[in-house]
């Protein structure tokens, strides 16, 4: 999925002097974006106060929104460097294209995990005839320095393993937890657990202390710790957690994120994860003048996304928050 605003901030991300040196309940404000011609998003990362959560650079959450006269999501062909595009759908259905050649549709429960590396183009669009509802999380994680030249991939993975607790449903989209291991690749140690709450749900979920967390209520309202979060909100957990409690007097769905706190320093802007602001420049001349990094996505029929202007100032280092 791409950052369609036209005017992005650049950040700097990475470093670990303002990480949580133990636990904390942050609110994180979203802020609403259009995405494309007709889909609205909460974009909850970056937003004002965090720019991380252990890799986890971005996160968009959307509906549920009845599509029923609309088109749905219509994102044409993009850039993507340096990261990993994670999509999770709780309703609806997506259709991606992509310049590996990539032609999938996907819907609930199916983990789509795209693989930017050194460059990769890829459409999403809800099919023409499609479910009523869309409603999902776009979460892009950020590639170490090893790994961010690695060639473009695309995973589809139609199953995913899980675990059920004190009535919680879960399913492990990224990384390990509960016993079960999900099949997407991943470069650094994180984790992302959807978890399906019934009323009355009371929950203790196991962590792992050297992580920071945070949890996204996707669908109604949920108690983390004791702190309410609603739906579309979410709430940053530091570090230095064995376990979070979970309690739902509804049912609830809630996204947990986790992962080692990023040390490195990157440079985010648009589409593109970089580590100066020159590798931006040249990421985005580079795709204006249609470069070979990125490819062509076949098969999707429009006109492709332009990037948007460059920021007048060169970028500077901001750290992990504001």
């Amino acid at each position: 999925m791409s950052n369609l605003d036209r005017h992005p901030a650049p950040h700097e991300l990475g470093g670990l002097e303002q990480t949580s040196a133990g636990p904390v309940l942050d609110l994180l404000p979203g802020r609403e974006v259009l995405l494309g011609e007709s889909t609205r998003v909460r974009r909850l990362l970056p937003t004002l106060g965090r720019r991380l959560v252990g890799a986890w650079a971005f996160v968009d959450h959307y509906g549920p929104d009845d599509i029923t006269a609309s088109p749905g999501m219509q994102v044409p062909p993009h850039p993507h460097t340096g990261l990993q595009t994670v999509s999770w759908l709780l309703e609806g259905e997506v259709h991606h294209r992509d310049s590996l050649g990539s032609d999938v549709r996907f819907g609930p429960g199916e983990l789509a995990l795209m693989t930017a590396g050194h460059g990769i183009a890829h459409s999403e669009q809800s099919p023409a005839t499609h479910p009523r509802f869309l409603h999902g999380a776009q979460l892009w994680v950020a590639l170490p320095d090893a790994h961010r030249e690695t060639a473009p991939t695309f995973e589809h993975h139609g199953t995913l393993p899980g675990f059920s607790s004190d009535g919680a449903s879960a399913t492990v989209l990224m990384g390990s937890m509960g016993g079960a291991t999900s099949p997407g690749t991943a470069y650094s140690p994180l984790v992302a657990a959807d978890l399906d709450l019934t009323a009355g749900a009371d929950v203790e979920l196991p962590l792992e202390p050297d992580f920071e967390y945070a949890v996204l209520a996707s669908s109604g309202a949920v108690e983390v710790e004791g702190a309410p979060l609603d739906h579309g909100a979410m709430l940053y957990l530091g570090t230095g957690r064995r376990a979070v409690r979970l309690r739902a007097a509804v049912p609830a769905r809630v996204l947990l994120l986790g992962g080692e706190p990023f040390e490195e320093r990157l440079v985010m802007w648009w589409n593109f994860v970089g580590r100066s602001g020159e590798e931006i420049t040249q990421y985005t001349e580079q795709w204006a003048d249609q470069d070979a990094r990125f490819g062509d996505v076949v098969g999707y029929d429009g006109p492709r996304q332009e990037a948007p202007p460059l920021p007048p100032l060169p970028l500077k280092p901001r750290g992990r928050t504001r």
